[in-house]
């Protein structure tokens, strides 16, 4: 097996990468010839969705999803002029704002979700067998929570 993508220290980083990116422009294209929104609009609308009250602080969304603050804004923007998502000023701290997924939202990210999971299956689960996918699952989890700050998982010697 080819280790063209590794770095000289055997990194696999840079593979990781683009693998990321050419998966995600793969669904991506399935989105946009179902004549759907893009992926950062579904990761939006699935976030507020699943938050109680179907709401976040804008800062508390920026965490959820996988966009720079600044972008953030510009998508919130463009959902709000789409009518998916409403911003409420937030009664606490008046500088505050909260986006609220609206029912247009909610109905567009259902819409979604079966052109996205497909998509999913057809570039990324096909591609692992069972154990492959148990593995890939807790070395994602232990860098997640490695780059989170969280302690690392204890492992059980068998």
């Amino acid at each position: 097996m080819g280790r063209a993508f590794e770095t000289p220290a055997g990194s696999v980083w840079p593979l990781f990468l683009t693998a990321h990116a050419v998966l995600v422009e793969r669904i991506e294209a399935r989105l946009a010839s179902a004549s759907l929104p893009p992926l950062a609009w579904y990761d939006v609308l699935w976030a507020l969705e699943r938050a109680p009250e179907r709401r976040l602080r804008m800062s508390e969304l920026a965490d959820h999803v996988v966009l720079s603050r600044s972008n953030l804004t510009r998508l919130v923007d463009r959902l709000e002029e789409a009518g998916l998502v409403a911003r409420e000023r937030s009664e606490e701290d008046r500088r505050g704002a909260y986006a609220v997924i609206t029912p247009a939202g909610r109905e567009l990210r259902r819409r979604m979700w079966p052109t996205y999971e497909a998509g999913i299956r057809a570039v990324f689960d096909s591609q692992l067998g069972e154990a492959e996918a148990r593995h890939l699952s807790a070395a994602l989890h232990r860098m997640l929570g490695a780059a989170r700050g969280l302690p690392k998982p204890e492992t059980s010697k068998r």
